[in-house]
């Protein structure tokens, strides 16, 4: 059984998808958890709706982008623990259908925002002589997947950070991991699909299900489950690893 009662957990994206999931479970094991997100109504009721249910759970805004924004949220926090850099968008297209702006704005958000929070948060848990870092990477880090030309390039660079990170700072107590899941079913997908394929959507659906050779899409709870883990005591022995959670796209796909 995880604990993470002595705990304070930042969540950035914390508050739809992947990132909910990873919030919510926190809170079941009893963690104090600081949900950041830039869905100010979002953030607000999904922080209710886990307080309710009695949860140490709070939301602040937060664009992960700004640095002053982000540094001021960071000192309000008394005390973190683990640090889940979740907060991310996608784009689909080749190198010929993106936009210098398009590729400039995934930048912006997956891969300076990661860099913003965690030069943040590395001083204080250098000085704590310990602290958990938890980046969400992708398949698309790792292997070709097509039309994903921008994404593939900020997940690619999310990879890279977290070995460089769990490298540098393995002699400060520092541990840092990254998570590289394929399809997940969030709403993201059920938007994309109505909006790109209206009329087809179930049978869009059943074929990016079938994208992953385990036959479907994997559950924003699959993740979590795998992010709490690994942020728990009982992955004291694990950092500077990368792992996918991808129902065989990596390696079974012929």
């Amino acid at each position: 059984m995880l604990n993470f009662s002595s705990d304070t957990i930042i969540v950035t994206g914390g508050a739809s998808g992947i990132g909910a999931a990873i919030s919510e479970k926190f809170g079941i094991y009893n963690g104090t958890v600081y949900i950041l997100d830039i869905d100010k109504e979002k953030g607000t009721t999904f922080a209710d709706k886990l307080t309710q249910r009695g949860f140490k759970v709070f939301y602040e805004y937060c664009d992960i982008t700004d640095v002053p924004s982000v540094r001021e949220i960071f000192d309000s926090i008394p005390k973190v623990d683990v640090l889940v850099n979740n907060a991310g968008i996608s784009h689909i297209g080749t190198i010929e259908t993106t936009s210098a702006s398009d590729f400039d704005k995934i930048f912006r958000i997956n891969v300076k925002g990661l860099f913003n929070c965690t030069k943040t948060i590395i001083p204080r848990f250098v000085k704590q002589g310990k602290g958990v870092i938890l980046n969400m990477a992708s398949v698309a880090s790792s292997v070709g997947v097509a039309d994903r030309f921008a994404y593939s390039m900020s997940k690619g660079a999310v990879l890279s950070m977290t070995y460089s990170i769990a490298k540098d700072y393995i002699n400060h107590g520092v541990r840092c991991n990254s998570v590289s899941p394929a399809r997940v079913h969030t709403p993201f997908v059920d938007n994309f699909i109505c909006q790109n394929y209206p009329g087809k959507e179930k049978q869009v659906f059943e074929q990016l299900s079938k994208t992953q050779p385990i036959g479907r899409m994997g559950q924003p709870e699959e993740i979590a489950d795998l992010v709490v883990f690994l942020c728990s005591d009982k992955a004291e022995f694990i950092t500077g690893r990368d792992f996918l959670i991808d129902g065989g796209f990596t390696k079974l796909n012929t």
